[in-house]
């Protein structure tokens, strides 16, 4: 491999790990949209209660008669508080090498398979 083609895999590396992170928040966006607002419209009627009389045992009862609106929530949180954990890993400590790894892979899977690959036009296009 010469320099400019190890130069653009790497680009090619971050615009897949850039897709990646994009991906994550993405399904974090549509979850709230769809479970989130659901178990909101769930629990609408314990939020109008917590609003005029909040007690954290309000919110304890409200929350464990209504279980599937809070399970609803949890795992909107928990993907949420998922996504913005990993990302700011990645932020301080950059990308651990097994994941870097996997990325490095992928581009290389992606650059084999060529245009037929879903991803290849964000990828590998501009970078030829």
């Amino acid at each position: 491999m010469t320099n400019e083609s190890d130069a653009n895999f790497q680009i090619e590396v971050q615009r897949l790990h850039k897709l990646t992170v994009f991906g994550r928040w993405l399904t974090v966006i549509l979850l709230w949209i769809s479970v989130g607002s659901l178990s909101i419209w769930g629990l609408r009627r314990e939020i109008a209660l917590w609003l005029e009389h909040f007690t954290w045992a309000a919110v304890r009862y409200g929350l464990s008669f209504h279980r599937w609106p809070t399970l609803g929530l949890g795992l909107c949180l928990g993907m949420t508080l998922g996504v913005l954990t990993w990302q700011s890993r990645n932020m301080v400590r950059g990308l651990p090498l097994r994941e870097k790894q996997g990325l490095e892979q992928q581009v290389r899977r992606i650059r084999q398979q060529g245009p037929s690959h879903p991803l290849w036009k964000w990828v590998c296009k501009g970078s030829r």
